[in-house]
C-alpha cells in the first residue's frame, strides 16, 4: 500500500477517471486550513495567496505553459468550457467539430450556440478507424473550433493531439482540450499541442477535490475573448477598492470573477505537488503498466475488451463487458461487493492509478467473474 493512500481494506478502488481518493497530504492541508479558520479566521490571508501562487506555478508547469500568470482558476471543467465557448465572436454559419461519444459537459454548450447559428458537427468514433484523419476531413472554410477530449471518458481512447494541434494551426482553427482524463497520467505540452484552449477540473486524476479546475487560455486570444461574468476579482487593479475606473486584468485572472475556492486551492496544490514529485512520466509507465495488466486480466476470463488494445490510444480507463451478462446488473454486484467502478460505453469501467496496487486489479477481476457468474446478473 502506497503511505499516502490508507485506503478503507473494505474496498477496491478503480474509479480515478470518476473522482478520486485524497492522498494523506491533501486530508492533512485540508484539516489544518479549517483548524486555522476556527482559530485564526482570516488573519493569514496572504499565506493562502501564496499558496494559490504556487498551484497557478505547479498547474502551468504540469501543461508547459509559458507562465503562472496564464492559469486562470476555474470552479468546475463545464464553468471554464463555459467561458471559451461565450466568449468566441462566433458568426451565423460558423461550425463546430468534435465527438459523439463525448461527456455532456463537452457537448451540451456547443449544442447551446445553435440560436447564435453555430452548428454542432460530430464524429462518431465507435464508427471510426481513423478519428484524427475523419475528423480533419469535416472541417471545411466555415469551421472555428474543434473542441475534443484528450481521453474520451466512456472508453478511454486517447486521440492524437500533437496531429489535430498542428492541423489546427496550419487551417487557423481554434483548438479546445478537455484534458481532465489526462492530466496527471500523461505529459501534456503545450509548445506540442499547440492548443488554444486547455481546461480540466482536479477531482480526478489530478487526486484532487471537486470544485477547482485549471483554464488556460492563449494569451494571444485572452484580450478578445469576450467576457459575461464580472467581479471584484477580475480587474486589473484588484484590492483597489476606491478606484472608479477599471479594467479587466490582462492575465488569466480575469476569468475569475469573485472569491476564489480558498479551501479547493490549497487541497489541490497538496495533491499536485505528490503528482509533480513523483514524476508524470514515471505515472504514465506506472498506469501503462496497470492497464496493460488488466487487459491481460481481462482476457484470460474471456471477457470483452472495449478500450483500445493500441497501448498509444490508451491512458488510464479500462472498459470491457462480459458476454451474457447485464452489465448494470453486474455494476451493482460489483458495487456490493466493494469494488467502487463504473458503468459507462456499454461495460464496466476500470480505471486505476499509479499507486494502485497489483492484487487489487488482481482481486477485482475475480470479483467480477464471480459476480458475472451468478444468476442475478444473467441475461434471459
Amino acid at each position: 500500500m502506497h503511505p499516502e493512500f490508507p485506503l478503507s481494506p473494505d474496498i477496491l478502488y478503480l474509479n480515478h477517471a470518476a473522482v478520486a481518493p485524497w492522498p494523506r497530504r491533501t486530508v492533512a492541508a485540508v484539516t489544518r486550513f479549517a483548524q486555522e479558520n476556527g482559530m485564526r479566521g482570516a488573519a493569514d490571508y496572504s499565506s493562502w495567496l501564496e499558496t494559490q501562487t504556487r498551484l497557478r506555478k505547479g498547474l502551468a508547469d504540469l501543461i508547459a505553459a509559458p507562465s503562472p500568470a496564464d492559469i486562470a482558476l476555474a470552479k468546475n471543467t463545464s464553468e471554464g468550457l463555459s467561458i471559451v465557448a461565450y466568449g468566441i465572436d462566433w458568426q451565423p454559419g460558423d461550425n463546430v467539430l468534435g465527438i459523439a461519444q463525448e461527456f455532456p459537459s463537452n457537448c451540451l454548450l456547443w449544442e447551446s450556440l445553435a440560436d447564435r447559428g453555430v452548428e454542432y458537427r460530430r464524429l462518431d468514433l465507435y464508427a471510426s478507424s481513423q478519428p484524427e484523419a475523419d475528423l480533419m476531413a469535416r472541417c471545411d472554410e466555415r469551421t472555428r473550433l474543434i473542441a475534443l477530449s484528450s481521453v474520451q471518458y466512456a472508453r478511454g481512447l486517447r486521440l492524437d493531439l500533437e496531429l489535430l494541434g498542428n492541423f489546427c494551426y496550419s487551417q487557423r482553427i481554434l483548438f479546445c482540450v478537455d484534458a481532465i482524463q489526462s492530466l496527471g497520467v500523461i505529459p501534456f505540452d503545450l509548445q506540442r499541442t499547440r492548443a488554444d484552449f486547455v481546461v480540466a477540473d482536479g477531482h480526478k486524476w489530478l487526486l484532487g477535490p471537486e470544485g477547482v479546475a485549471l483554464l488556460y487560455v492563449n494569451p494571444r486570444l485572452r484580450p478578445g475573448l469576450r467576457l459575461h461574468q464580472y467581479g471584484w476579482h477580475m480587474v486589473e487593479h484588484r484590492g483597489d477598492y476606491d478606484r472608479e475606473e477599471w479594467t479587466p486584468a490582462a492575465d488569466a485572472t480575469r476569468f475569475e470573477c469573485g472569491s476564489p475556492n480558498m479551501l479547493g486551492i490549497r487541497a489541490l496544490e497538496a495533491s499536485l505537488s505528490l503528482l509533480l514529485e513523483t514524476g508524470i512520466d514515471r505515472i504514465r509507465t506506472a498506469v501503462a503498466e496497470r492497464i496493460r495488466l488488466l487487459v491481460e486480466l481481462i482476457d484470460a476470463r474471456g471477457f470483452e475488451l472495449l478500450s483500445p488494445r493500441d497501448p498509444e490510444r490508451r491512458a488510464g480507463i479500462l472498459t470491457f463487458r462480459v458476454p451474457s451478462v447485464d452489465h448494470r446488473a453486474l455494476h451493482r454486484a460489483l458495487t456490493s461487493r466493494g469494488l467502487i467502478c463504473a458503468r459507462r460505453g456499454g461495460g464496466i469501467r476500470f480505471s486505476p492509478h499509479f499507486y494502485t496496487p497489483r492484487t487489487v486489479l488482481e482481486r477485482a477481476v475475480r470479483i467480477t467473474a464471480e459476480a458475472a457468474a451468478s444468476r442475478s446478473v444473467q441475461k434471459l
